[in-house]
């Protein structure tokens, strides 16, 4: 099938930025009922290149084509509310200057979204500057639109309620975002801006992580004929990323494992409840909250946040917390750490608690500090982490820094960098319990990534509060969900098995009607009747263990041989050979891996529901 015709597109575009070149010869279009990502490392241009497309900077080279009469409506991370009174002023602002006087369609889309549009832009919390944003770009009805992180500081309800309306969309969509379950409901093409340079793949973001791996290995077999510097940086990249999914399978394991155990705490209530012993409370005991209730007095009258909500949180636990924006999520959080009381009930917390906080403005950096002086902020070159002295040198590797940046000054970093860097210096510090508000936000898939396999690693508890929906689901035990009219619910697993879970909703949560909500994952499937596997899945099941195993010693040993900086001159046909078995043998893992954990999250399910 022929792409269709381009509505805006760029041929040959360069940019350069500090005396190098941030990207060049970029070719990229987006078409009517195009959806399209870009994706790449923070600082790879991702932001800049759309800006270029929608016209908003100028290319230093290469040409830019807009179809006449073309409509094109860009969405920028950060909106700019100057000379604006209100929000209404603002959104009408997006309507072409031929259509001004239809204030109809400002107040519809407004109302769409829920926002007041006599507000002062200046009063705007950040999910209110999202969704002000959003409306404007909206209301133009453009052809194309091209949003730059679209879900940040929005609420599980509107980020749904956002992917019905772009689904439905007709024209061209090009979208950056972090939030991987967005992309892959939406993204049915990916654009991976990827040192300078811009690599087009037809399949889904879904397909991503696979295709990338891809794209390493043949690097890095190539590297070997090319450049022995560049072998060496890549062959870092495909360790890392080996490595990476070793580890991962070892902790989808643990974590369905935990996830049986807090469902039957769950399911438990009061029996758990009356095992309770001093030496527990000591050590394994973490938080107890029985029958708690909060009400905030408002202008409209009482406002209750949570009523008759009951939970024990034990050492290990990880707990998501859900809700639409100012449902009270943060104030449940404060009652649980004891910063906050309850109007009722009851908070008990274990002793000898060491808290780890992470809030929605981010701790703060002194721009002159130097990465050193943050991670050793008394001097020396050691990190204690878990109990280990490190150099900071090497700790810094593992949040993806350079060692040539160890001196760097604060404000020579990018904005993702300073974020790695705080969760470097969070996790430098002792904690048994670890309280996450909205760690995802602004942050770069990198960082998730490194941020999600930290959290995976982490001894102690975990509380946080996420509207990352893929996020919750690779990492929490339980979830409580806030419906934003004080009832407040626990249920085993992530934000898949929350939506399987919950009971139906009379009306509508706010700021969302969904026109069509996304399907569960396969590996969250509800339960057949029958109560278990069929003799064949078991079976599959059974062997796929040693399957995985061997896959990983097979690729092992291929990449060890792909190591050898002589074997291209060598052994050209052996060279070819091993490079085309490692990519087969990696996309057979992939796909092994991805049928266990069906198969594993099947059998859970259906053992749960039989008992």
């Amino acid at each position: 099938m022929a792409p269709p015709a381009p509505i805006v597109a760029l041929q040959g575009a360069s940019v350069t930025f500090g005396g190098r070149p941030l990207f060049e010869g970029v070719d990229v279009a987006v078409g009517r009922g195009d959806k399209a990502c870009l994706v790449g490392r923070n600082g790879s241009g991702k932001s800049t290149l759309m800006k270029v497309l929608a016209g908003m900077v100028a290319a230093d080279g290469g040409e830019r084509f807009v179809q006449p009469g073309a409509r094109i409506a860009y969405l920028p991370q950060e909106p700019d509310f100057t000379g604006f009174a209100s929000v209404h002023d603002y959104v009408a602002a997006g309507l072409p200057e031929t259509e001004r006087d239809e204030a109809h369609r400002v107040d519809a889309v407004l109302d769409r979204l829920q926002i007041d549009g006599g507000l002062a832009p200046a009063s705007l919390s950040g999910g209110e500057a999202r969704r002000a944003a959003l409306a404007r770009t909206l209301v133009g009805n453009p052809d194309v639109m091209l949003l730059d992180e679209p879900t940040n500081h929005l609420d599980l309800p509107t980020i749904e309620w956002l992917e019905s309306e772009l689904q439905a969309f007709r024209g061209g969509l090009l979208l950056i975002s972090h939030d991987r379950a967005f992309l892959n409901h939406l993204a049915r093409r990916t654009l991976w801006l990827d040192r300078g340079g811009l690599r087009v793949s037809d399949k889904p973001f879904a397909r991503f992580e696979e295709w990338q791996a891809e794209v390493f290995a043949a690097d890095e077999a190539a590297s070997h004929k090319l450049d022995r510097k560049i072998e060496g940086e890549m062959k870092w990249l495909r360790e890392g990323i080996s490595a990476r999914r070793t580890r991962n399978m070892g902790r989808v394991r643990a974590l369905l494992q935990l996830r049986t155990d807090r469902a039957e705490r769950i399911k438990g209530g009061q029996q758990a409840k009356l095992a309770i012993s001093e030496a527990e409370r000591g050590g394994r005991l973490v938080i107890e909250a029985e029958r708690i209730a909060k009400t905030f007095d408002t202008p409209d009258g009482p406002r209750p946040i949570v009523r008759d909500f009951s939970t024990r949180i034990l050492r290990g636990d990880r707990i998501g917390v859900i809700g639409p924006n100012g449902a009270g999520k943060s104030t449940l959080l404060k009652m649980l750490t004891g910063q906050m009381e309850p109007d009722s009930g009851v908070i008990r917390l274990g002793t000898s608690l060491e808290i780890a906080y992470f809030d929605q403005r981010r701790a703060t950096l002194d721009p002159e500090d130097t990465v050193r002086h943050v991670l050793c902020p008394y001097g020396g070159d050691r990190v204690v982490v878990n109990g280990e002295s490190r150099h900071v040198a090497g700790y810094m590797k593992d949040f993806l820094f350079d060692t040539r940046q160890l001196d760097s000054p604060v404000k020579a970093l990018s904005g993702g960098e300073r974020n790695r860097l705080i969760l470097a210096r969070l996790f430098a510090r002792p904690s048994n319990l670890m309280i996450l508000d909205e760690p995802t936000n602004d942050l770069d898939m990198d960082t998730l990534d490194l941020l999600e396999e930290v959290l995976g690693d982490y001894q102690g508890t975990l509380l946080l509060v996420s509207h990352d929906r893929d996020f919750l689901d690779r990492l929490v035990t339980s979830t409580i969900a806030l419906e934003g009219d004080g009832s407040a619910a626990e249920y085993a697993g992530g934000y898949s098995d929350y939506l399987l879970q919950r009971p139906p909703r009379d009306t509508p949560a706010p700021a969302a009607a969904p026109k069509a909500k996304p399907a569960a994952p396969a590996a969250v499937t509800a339960p057949k009747a029958r109560g278990k596997l069929s003799y064949k899945d078991q079976r599959e099941l059974d062997e796929l263990p040693a399957r995985l195993d061997r896959l990983a010693a097979e690729i092992g040993r291929l990449e060890g041989m792909l190591a050898d900086p002589d074997l291209f001159t060598r052994d050209p046909a052996a060279f070819t050979r091993a490079g085309e078995s490692l990519h087969a043998r990696q996309a057979e893992l992939a796909a092994a891996e991805e049928r266990w954990l069906e198969l594993e999250s099947l059998r859970e399910e259906l053992e749960g529901g039989r008992g």
